[in-house]
């Protein structure tokens, strides 16, 4: 995983944006493992992204010491602040030209590469984001009772989802797939391996896999085991010293004059 910087959204944007990052990359080859958002992020080759939701890890490698910023956006949330064909973008990286047009792409691009520094940068990225937000329309209010109902209890049915949200089955599965990119089901996986994740880097925590597979709903250790692989691609133990690695990085980067504060308990790399 790559280390980036995280800081909270303004206040404002808190409702639809998790938080904003920045890094500089090294070397070698970084991984990203699936989270349920969305980001839009700026690449200093001039480069605008919209990473689509991932529903397996997928790796990338780009020149030493490129540098990008990004705006992630909470599940469900990018479907309307884009108006994004989340389905489509779903496992891909989609040029913003191809969202909003190429000039809204070259505004973007130009108003960042212009600031002086990262922070100022991400400054910028989210003034873009507000004016998008300011014209979209309201979010799906499905999207927003699946996210809440899977926060409180990940073992909730997806029948019981349907009854909430006053929908059959299939029309929820339809519903969750326009806003999330997929089916309720593949949701509460990935956030079932981001609670792990969060669980995991506790102050405390039990080094113990099956009591942390437990503690994240897990039915047992082998279920936690097909499922990390299955989304990340590695074994629990290797993606937490993966993640270990990554809160070892940032540290260096916030020792180094860098602040870095997150209080989200997001433990995936920004999409690049």
């Amino acid at each position: 995983m790559t280390p980036y910087v995280p800081s909270p959204p303004p206040a404002d944007l808190a409702d639809d944006v998790v938080l904003g990052w920045t890094t500089r990359l090294g070397g070698g080859t970084h991984r990203l493992v699936p989270d349920g958002c969305v980001d839009v992020l700026w690449l200093d080759t001039g480069a605008v992204v919209v990473c689509g939701p991932e529903t397996t890890a997928w790796t990338f490698s780009l020149p030493p010491g490129t540098e990008a910023v990004g705006v992630r956006f909470r599940p469900g949330r990018a479907a309307t602040a884009l108006g994004l064909d989340v389905p489509g973008a779903r496992d891909r990286r989609v040029r913003l030209e191809d969202v909003f047009g190429s000039r809204v792409q070259r505004h973007v691009a130009e108003q960042v590469a212009e600031a002086p520094d990262a922070r100022s940068r991400l400054h910028v990225l989210h003034g873009h984001v507000r004016r998008w937000l300011r014209d979209a329309p309201d979010a799906d209010r499905v999207g927003e009772t699946v996210v809440r109902m899977l926060e409180h209890d990940l073992a909730t049915p997806v029948a019981e989802l349907a009854g909430e949200a006053g929908l059959s089955e299939r029309q929820l599965h339809r519903r969750c797939t326009a806003v999330f990119g997929y089916g309720p089901a593949m949701l509460r996986r990935i956030l079932r391996l981001q609670r792990f994740l969060r669980l995991a880097r506790r102050p405390g925590a039990p080094a113990d896999l099956a009591c942390l597979a437990c503690a994240a709903g897990y039915t047992d250790q082998p279920h936690l085991s097909r499922d990390c692989r299955a989304l990340a691609g590695v074994s629990p133990r290797r993606l937490l010293a993966d993640v270990e690695r990554r809160a070892a990085a940032v540290s260096r980067l916030a020792a180094g004059g860098q602040r870095c504060r997150d209080g989200t308990g997001v433990e995936t790399a920004p999409a690049a």
